[in-house]
C-alpha cells in the first residue's frame, strides 16, 4: 500500500508527496503538528495540513529570508524573529559573528520540541548563547518594543490560525516602532499564483507599504510551497535592497550557501508582470 501526504493548494488543486512513514502527530492549543518521512524530500513538517519545511528544500526559504537583508544592512546587532520554531532562520542568522542578540518568539513550544527531535540539522543553533527563545504571541511581544531591533524577520505560517495576527496593519506598525533607524523588516509574503494566496499577498503588501516608506517584493522557487513560486517582502525605514546591497562586503564574509548569492540577490527583485500588476492594482482583472 502506498502512503501519500496531500495538501490542498486551492479548491481544485492538490499537491501530493509519497511518504514512507507518519513519524509524529499531535494536536496543540494552536495547531496540528505532523512529521512524515518522505521518499523524495526527506522528513517533512506539516502544520494544520500545510507543508512548513522539508529536509530537501528548506535551505531555499531560509537562505532567502536571512541573507537578503543581511547583505543590505551590515550593522545588524539585534534581531527579532517571529515564528521560525523549526530553527532554520536562527541557524542562518547565527552564521554572522556581528550579530549580538536574537529574540526568537514562537507561540507554540511544541513546534520547537518536535523540530529538535526530528530536524536536528535545522535546530542546531537554538542553543546559541546569543539566542533567547520566548514562547509568546508575536503580535503582543512586539507591542512593547521601541527602537530596539536592527532587523525583524517574520517567519510566520499562513494568515489564518496562529499566524493571522502577523498580517495586520497594527502588527506592521508595531514592527516599525520596534526597529532602529534604517531598520529592516523581512516577511514571508505568500504566493501570487492561487487566488487565496494572492489575496493574502496583496493585503500584506498594501498594509506594509502604508507603514514603511520603502517596500519591495522579491521571489524564490520553493518546490514544496504552493505553486512553487514564493514571495518575500523587504521593508525598511530607508535602506533599498538593491541600491544599498554591498556585494563585496557579503562575499568577503565567506559564508557558503546552497541557494543565495549576490547575483541572485539582484535578480530576485525582478518580478513577472502579473505580480507587478497585482502589487500595483490588487487583483482587479487577474481572476
Amino acid at each position: 500500500m502506498e502512503l501519500w501526504f496531500t495538501e490542498n493548494h486551492s479548491d481544485s488543486v492538490r499537491f501530493s508527496i509519497r511518504v514512507d512513514e507518519h513519524l509524529y502527530t499531535a494536536e496543540t492549543d494552536y495547531q496540528r503538528i505532523d512529521v512524515f518521512q518522505s521518499l523524495e524530500f526527506g522528513k517533512l513538517l506539516a502544520l494544520d495540513g500545510y507543508v512548513m519545511i522539508t529536509e530537501k528544500d528548506e535551505f531555499i526559504y531560509h537562505d532567502m529570508i536571512v541573507h537578503v537583508p543581511m547583505a543590505v544592512k551590515k550593522d545588524v546587532k539585534n534581531v527579532l524573529v517571529i515564528g521560525a520554531g523549526d530553527g532554520g532562520t536562527i541557524r542562518e542568522l547565527c552564521r554572522y559573528n556581528t550579530i549580538e542578540h536574537i529574540d526568537l518568539v514562537e507561540i507554540d513550544e511544541k513546534v520547537v520540541e518536535v523540530c529538535k527531535e526530528y530536524f536536528p540539522s535545522m535546530t542546531v543553533s537554538l542553543d546559541d548563547k546569543r539566542v533567547d527563545i520566548h514562547y509568546a504571541d508575536g503580535l503582543r511581544f512586539v507591542r512593547r518594543k521601541i527602537n530596539e531591533y536592527d532587523l525583524i524577520i517574520v517567519d510566520s505560517t499562513d494568515p489564518f490560525g496562529p499566524g493571522e495576527g502577523l498580517f495586520t496593519k497594527e502588527f506592521y506598525g508595531n514592527c516599525y516602532n520596534a526597529l532602529t533607524e534604517n531598520g529592516v523588516l523581512v516577511n514571508q509574503h505568500e504566493s501570487p499564483f492561487y487566488i487565496n494566496d494572492a489575496k493574502a499577498m496583496c493585503a500584506a503588501h498594501e498594509r506594509i507599504s502604508s507603514v514603511f516608506p520603502l517596500h519591495r517584493v522579491y521571489q524564490a522557487h520553493i518546490p514544496t510551497y504552493a505553486s512553487g513560486h514564493w514571495l518575500f517582502g523587504f521593508a525598511s525605514k530607508g535602506l533599498d535592497p538593491l541600491k544599498d546591497l554591498d556585494e563585496d562586503y557579503w562575499n568577503n564574509l565567506g559564508i557558503r550557501t546552497k541557494y543565495y548569492n549576490t547575483e541572485l540577490h539582484k535578480g530576485c527583485f525582478a518580478l513577472p508582470n502579473y505580480v507587478i500588476d497585482m502589487i500595483k492594482n490588487g487583483l482587479e482583472g487577474e481572476y
